[in-house]
């Protein structure tokens, strides 16, 4: 009889390692976007000096179009995350798709002459900008919040988001999927409080140590123990390093519960309040 797949030298994922992923789209057609071009560097060295200067700022202007696509399109899946964002300050999609134009522009004005050159360029700024959109042009999830506030909060995610992508880097070096896993499974927690702060802005002062102290000393912790595991795959190592991680796991859901707590207690008062302003009116609510 089959059984599931595990045991004791499996990597122990947890039910909920991937609640909450996203797929990136900074990848698969953007990549494309940096080969493309490539068959450039053929023409220009096989042709006059003249239109060997055109093909090689054009293959320049793509490939940097390429690399603006792909930041832009991060920021882009990051703002999405986030229930609180700014928009980004340079729209790099839109940057791209014209740097994408103006390459495809001159590569045709090297190759086929002026006319074709306009119609490059249109056509290569138009297949950009369907192909990969436009960058967010709008704050997210501040309408009715206090500037500063909301400020302080998308700059203390940020930072929280710094140390989050700097412990998976870091511990993606440590080559093990054990230690991966509850990496993933700390990271996830980690990001239900972002998400529960950026929900109420109020909150940020209870988690401020969590998203700042806290997520710096993981950090920390996980790159000097993959340091330490790279040179000698220490089994002692990797167990402290594990059982931090669940402590602040644990640290991070117990404080999340905190606050969601707290917000529903603000909630029942809010609601208290408006039930005797409305009987002081006459008007009777039934609690049910």
């Amino acid at each position: 009889m089959s059984e599931r797949f595990g045991g004791r030298y499996s990597p122990q994922t947890g039910a909920n390692s991937y609640q909450g992923a996203r797929r990136t789209r900074a990848g698969g057609r953007i990549n494309l976007l940096f080969l493309a071009p490539l068959p450039m560097v053929w023409q220009a060295f096989t042709s006059p000096p003249d239109e060997m200067f055109l093909w090689l700022a054009a293959l320049a202007a793509c490939l940097l179009a390429a690399w603006l696509t792909r930041a832009g399109q991060q920021a882009h899946d990051a703002y999405e995350a986030r229930k609180i964002a700014r928009r980004p300050a340079l729209p790099r999609k839109l940057l791209g798709s014209l740097l994408t134009g103006a390459g495809l522009a001159l590569a045709g004005l090297a190759g086929f002459g002026a006319l074709a050159a306009a119609l490059f360029g249109v056509l290569g700024l138009a297949l950009h900008f369907a192909a990969f959109g436009a960058d967010p042009l709008v704050n997210k999830g501040m309408e009715g919040i206090d500037q500063l506030q909301s400020d302080r909060v998308a700059r203390a995610v940020s930072q929280a988001e710094e140390h989050l992508a700097a412990i998976s880097e870091a511990a993606h070096r440590a080559a093990d999927r054990q230690v991966s896993a509850r990496v993933d499974r700390f990271q996830t927690q980690a990001r239900a409080l972002l998400r529960t702060v950026e929900d109420d802005p109020r909150d940020l002062a209870a988690a401020r140590k969590f998203m700042g102290v806290y997520l710096r000393g993981a950090r920390d912790a996980t790159e000097a123990f993959v340091a330490l595991y790279s040179r000698a795959r220490s089994t002692e190592a990797k167990t402290d390093y594990l059982a931090l991680l669940s402590d602040l796991q644990d640290s991070f859901s117990a404080k999340n519960r905190h606050l969601m707590l707290d917000d529903r207690t603000d909630l029942n008062i809010e609601i208290d309040v408006l039930r005797d302003r409305l009987a002081q009116e006459g008007i009777r609510l039934d609690k049910s």
